[in-house]
């Protein structure tokens, strides 16, 4: 077990460095410049190319690229990700204060699609070919190809500006005012748990119906087990397999889907940070959050890789 842990770290770290590599190189090969995006357009006329100049050895971008790379890179493993061009403050300091934000907002949705997917994937599977399995499963294919953006300007259009229960954008503080916090998460919660709750049915559905399949669950059966025992202590543990690395692959879905919402709602995370950094063409904080981003991935699909001894005894690590 320790072995494998520490083979999948080094495989870690080197993905890790490649999409240090990736991020580094493509950021630098959008069009633009950020030095001109950092001036206003009247001084950007009236600069001369010495200033200019003098502003690019400011932010160290005169420099080769290897060069600014590496130093980059080593300031990463020092936990210097370096400063905004845009706005002068320390990179890690604006994704620590707008990383609990998505991560509130994602794994509450993570949470909410786990624990309604699975038995509604379950149910389906039990009733198969009932009217319960019917609306669910239309529903699923709903969720999965409605758009966020578009489900997220419904969901305002109905309940903020018609019905008025819930505020249209914003975000506060749950420390702060619990109960308007509530509400305003209500809809970017929805929006980035629907299309998981979807996903999650259909594969639980899916996996309960094969695992339904097998000879010990139908010998569990001719002993005249309990229903709701041979569900839960015999068919689900396994069904669930699939189900916990889909919902591991889902949390990288609900990042990216971060982005979409959080622009929507005007929601102070890292998804609106990134929209931001991009517009202004802000290298160290583009690289500084697509890390962050990266490790939160990787470390995940760890995390489902070691639970698949626990779900099944048969998994061995080597």
């Amino acid at each position: 077990m320790a072995a494998y842990v520490v083979r999948r770290l080094i495989h870690a770290l080197i993905v890790f460095i490649l999409v240090t590599i990736l991020v580094f190189v493509a950021v630098r090969l959008l069009p633009g410049d950020p030095i001109l995006m950092l001036i206003s357009k009247a001084a950007a006329e009236s600069s001369t190319e010495s200033q200019l100049q003098e502003l690019r050895h400011t932010y160290g971008l005169d420099r080769p690229m290897v060069v600014q790379y590496f130093t980059w890179l080593g300031g990463v493993f020092r936990g210097d990700f370096g400063k905004s061009i845009a706005t002068g403050r320390d990179v890690l300091e604006d994704i620590a204060r707008r990383l609990p934000i998505t991560l509130h907002l994602g794994i509450l949705a993570l949470i909410i699609a786990f624990f309604l997917g699975v038995p509604a994937g379950i149910i389906c599977a039990v009733r198969r070919g009932t009217w319960i399995d019917t609306v669910v499963t239309a529903l699923a294919n709903i969720g999965i190809t409605i758009p966020v953006f578009w489900l997220g300007v419904m969901l305002m259009y109905l309940f903020a500006l018609k019905l008025r229960w819930l505020p249209i954008f914003g975000y506060t503080s749950p420390f702060d005012d619990f109960w308007l916090n509530t509400k305003q998460i209500v809809m970017p919660v929805c929006c980035l748990a629907i299309t998981s709750v979807a996903t999650i049915a259909r594969q639980a559905r899916s996996s309960m119906l094969e695992v339904m399949r097998q000879d010990y669950v139908r010998t569990a059966w001719a002993k005249g087990l309990r229903e709701s025992g041979v569900i839960i202590r015999h068919a689900m543990k396994n069904a669930l397999i699939p189900v916990v690395v889909l919902v591991g692959l889902g949390l990288s879905g609900i990042i990216g889907g971060s982005v979409l919402v959080e622009t929507v709602f005007n929601i102070p995370g890292m998804g609106r940070l990134a929209v931001t950094a991009m517009g202004n063409q802000d290298y160290p904080v583009i690289q500084g959050i697509v890390l962050f981003f990266s490790t939160m991935v990787l470390l995940s699909n760890l995390i489902v890789d070691l639970s698949y001894g626990w779900l099944d005894p048969r998994v061995q690590y080597s």
